[in-house]
């Protein structure tokens, strides 16, 4: 039976585009620049979270999920597509879905691997935990699970996190990369059991075979294994060769003798080697660097590199074009590669030197690639970003992903011209060469200067991380922007600060998280990006859930804090990546309550910030990520530091603190209620605003105060839509700013405010946030208000409860808040609207959710 999908998504994205005309019609107003809108555009594009344009060439097939691996039948006539959940099979004529399985065991992908059998009778997938699994193809390229083979992990247990794998021509053996066990496996697949490991470097990504099956052919992620005096730090419990940032630093790849199961040459090339080609006749290696931007070209028989090519739209782009995935059309002459961070797929010609010929507009993160000799097929693993609509919630989530495929004509010479200067539009080159130009001399200070490096009327940066919130959980009550009280589950009573600094500064009602979880939230609010690791790792971050503690979740580029004191200005953390654990481990949160608020000090916090370099700038013993620690100890610990500074007389340049608090606990027994968390958490924020206000720095500080991600909760707008308060002197007073703003924004200005370049592509393309500013000073201090919500206030335990309460309270139980996100966001969302609502049934049908978001921003929009 043919899958509807297909059609469903035509007639969605039609609905929009309606919803979109009906209100510009209805509005004879100017509107906010077409840019400015997240969603769906007129020509049939989408404007991601990120500031990218989207318009994939040809045809495009989207589905919920994160597609990862493609690999086509052996007439083509057929698609396989493995996603974080399981197997999508396309037919390549239709274009439609013929098939969908999810795996076996409860099983997530991993980030690489998808193999078809010589014959074409067998399909291979590994997963984020410790399997590979076999599909039986029928005549009609229809699957059938046929069996799970074991892949255990190190020392025989937990995930091995296998990634790419070969397959011998007779069918009877399966080369597979184990990641975490830094091998390459060999499974006999007669026998269905891993039978040999062979020691690779560090996180071994992909293997291809040698045309006489001799030799095989391993990219480590990771690179080479630690030298004596090498700087490392552990990649999921294997010490990794890191730079003086923190960020590893080796890639290579590596020839094995198979009989010998020894490696005999090991040669270094860019950073994060992932995806690799073996020319037809085996003489010529290409391999993908998705943290350096590169291909890298070897020769196998001395494993030498004869080439690098650079894969940028621009040479004179920074890092962020994420090259990750390959492929090699039939006859050998051109190279396809995936440019996940420009949306595009680059056309390498190989005859005589290698050059990039052109690029391919493609979906949100191109992840992987195939050519049926007329065609492309792109995997797409962001897709539509977060569109895929469940009827049982309401308005959008950041975990409704909806990836897509591309179907696209191989393109002439014009044509590839023409989707280039496409290419170059959507992911703003122009844009982004703007914001490295050279600063101008003799330029007077403003907030935001128009050139790196100009002078700015700021010298002190304040920088918030919060967690977890969307734009309607907290302001949807607010009635001059665009919210939806339906929505809002902490109104101004839980929230009084957060409601009068909105109101007091500017409110931002088009502000959107880059990422959709804590992940990669925290790199794209530090960092300006979020690494290939992140990613394509949705079917099971069973290699790390970084939280500052993998250099393998790093860009190239290090972090803000880098470049600022390479600029040689002054840097303090007050928390981030911060894994505070507790002594005594079982304290209570009452009990840590308490004894803070007595000034018993009984209770100590003992940090865990896995970046050295970020270590030796933390605060020490304030608290970081840690549930059963209220922010009011984080606030305090700061304005200790802050009074001291201002007797001094001297502060530093970037302060950046991390809240947590309004992530909350579910209804966990003896945790803060959800409202006593948020009203915590909102309190810490008022104070921090009253004391730097009120003192000597005021009149050079800016202040920007975000979420990391708004992954628990929902939005009427767009799931990735949050929280950003921008405050100063200088901020403009009573507005509301429905311009297109994002985290990478706040990076932009930030870096702008302090001197720095733009640390990526990403951060460089995004808008500076001039509208939320003037050139004149306004120095009125701010007070904060008083907490309407006792601190204190605590969720019984779950055997004084019935009904729901009761159910939820035992669901919030069974949730793990030890660690960022551990805690399924799904169940904690109802939980979190439970606690708000009481009775209140989940809304279960939201009509139009998108559509009415535009509409109302327009209809407010005129009203002015």
């Amino acid at each position: 039976m043919r899958s509807r999908l297909p059609v469903a998504a035509t007639l969605f994205a039609g609905l929009l585009l309606l919803s979109y005309w009906m209100a510009r019609a209805a509005v004879d107003v100017e509107a906010l620049p077409a840019d400015d809108l997240v969603g769906p555009t007129a020509d049939g594009g989408w404007i991601m979270p990120t500031g990218h344009k989207v318009r994939s060439a040809g045809q495009t097939l989207a589905f919920p999920g994160r597609p990862v691996g493609v690999v086509l039948s052996k007439d083509g006539t057929v698609l396989y597509v493995k996603d974080n959940r399981g197997l999508w099979v396309i037919d390549t004529g239709t274009f439609t879905i013929r098939q969908r399985l999810t795996f076996p065991k409860k099983d997530g992908a991993s980030m690489h691997g998808l193999a078809l059998s010589h014959d074409g009778k067998r399909l291979y997938a590994t997963t984020a935990q410790r399997h590979l699994h076999e599909a039986e193809v029928d005549g009609k390229g229809a699957l059938t699970w046929r069996r799970a083979i074991e892949l255990p992990g190190p020392k025989g247990k937990d995930a091995s996190h296998a990634l790419g794998l070969a397959l011998t021509r007779d069918g009877k053996k399966a080369l597979v990369c184990l990641s975490r066990n830094n091998t390459l496996g060999v499974v006999d697949l007669d026998a269905g059991k891993l039978v040999k490991q062979i020691v690779t470097g560090v996180a071994s990504y992909d293997v291809v075979l040698s045309p006489d099956e001799k030799f095989a052919y391993v990219s480590n992620w990771g690179g080479r294994r630690p030298r004596a005096g090498d700087r490392t730090a552990p990649s999921s419990g294997t010490p990794t060769v890191i730079d003086e940032r923190g960020v590893a630093a080796s890639g290579t790849v590596m020839k094995i003798d198979l009989a010998r199961g020894a490696v005999t040459r090991e040669t270094p090339v860019g950073l994060h080697p992932a995806d690799i080609e073996l020319s037809a006749d085996g003489k010529t290696l290409f391999v993908a660097n998705a943290n350096s931007d590169t291909v890298s070209i070897l020769k196998t028989d001395t494993l030498d590199v004869t080439d690098t090519v650079l894969v940028r739209p621009d040479p004179a782009l920074p890092f962020g074009s994420a090259t990750n995935a390959l492929a090699l059309s039939g006859d050998g002459k051109t190279l396809y590669a995936c440019n996940g961070g420009n949306n595009a797929v680059a056309v390498i010609g190989l005859e005589g030197k290698a050059a990039v010929r052109g690029y391919v507009p493609t979906g949100w993160y191109p992840g992987a690639v195939v050519s049926d000799g007329k065609h492309l097929y792109v995997a797409n693993v962001k897709g539509e970003g977060s569109r895929n609509k469940d009827p049982k919630r309401a308005g959008w989530n950041s975990h409704q992903h909806r990836g897509s495929v591309s179907k696209i004509a191989l393109p002439d010479a014009a044509k590839l011209k023409e989707y280039t200067a496409q290419v170059r539009a959507d992911s703003r080159v122009p844009q982004i060469l703007a914001a490295l130009e050279k600063k101008r001399p003799g330029v007077k200070a403003v907030p935001v200067p128009a050139r790196s490096g100009e002078p700015s009327v700021f010298e002190h940066v304040v920088y918030v991380i919060k967690e977890n919130r969307t734009y309607d959980q907290v302001f949807g009550d607010i009635k001059s922007a665009n919210g939806d009280p339906k929505l809002c589950i902490y109104p101004e009573e839980v929230t009084p600060n957060l409601h009068a600094l909105a109101r007091d500064f500017v409110l931002l009602d088009n502000f959107y998280c880059n990422g959709v979880l804590s992940a990669d939230g925290h790199s794209w609010a530090t960092e300006g990006n979020a690494t290939d690791h992140l990613e394509r790792q949705f079917g099971g971050f069973t290699r790390s859930y970084p939280f500052g503690d993998d250099p393998l979740a790093y860009s190239s580029t290090g972090f803000l804090w880098d470049r600022v004191l390479l600029r040689g200005l002054s840097f303090r953390n007050y928390g981030e990546y911060n894994d505070t654990k507790i002594e005594p481990e079982k304290a209570t949160f009452k009990e840590i309550y308490d004894d803070h608020k007595n000034g018993t000090k009984k209770i100590k916090y003992v940090d865990s910030v896995g970046i050295e370099a970020l270590r030796r700038y933390t605060a020490p013993a304030c608290p970081g990520w840690n549930m059963k620690v209220p922010d009011q100890v984080r606030i305090d610990y700061f304005l200790k530091e802050f009074r001291a500074a201002e007797k001094k007389g001297e502060w530093q340049n970037l302060v950046l603190l991390h809240l947590p608090q309004d992530h909350t606990s579910g209804t966990a027994p003896d945790m803060p209620t959800p409202r006593a968390h948020v009203a915590d958490n909102d309190l810490a924020v008022g104070r921090l605003v009253e004391a730097i206000s009120r003192s000597r720095f005021w009149p050079r500080t800016c202040i920007f105060i975000i979420e990391d991600d708004p992954q628990d909760g929902w939005d009427h707008v767009d799931g990735h839509r949050s929280t950003c308060l921008v405050l100063s002197p200088y901020t403009k007073r009573g507005k509301v700013v429905s311009r297109f703003y994002n985290q990478t924004s706040v990076l932009h200005t930030m870096e702008r405010m302090l001197g720095v370049a733009p640390m990526t592509q990403l951060d460089a393309l995004a808008p500076v946030m001039t509208a939320c500013f003037t050139d004149r000073a306004d120095l009125t201090p701010y007070r904060a208000r008083p907490a309407r919500v006792q601190l204190d206030e605590l969720n019984p335990k779950a055997g004084k409860l019935k009904g729901q309460a009761r159910f939820w309270a035992e669901k919030s139980l069974a949730l793990n808040f030890t660690r960022p996100d551990a805690a399924d966001e799904d169940t904690l969302n109802r939980i979190l609207w439970f606690a708000a609502k009481g009775a209140v049934e989940y809304p279960a049908a939201y009509a139009g959710a998108h559509g009415r978001g535009l509409r109302a921003l327009r209809l407010r929009l005129a009203a002015k």
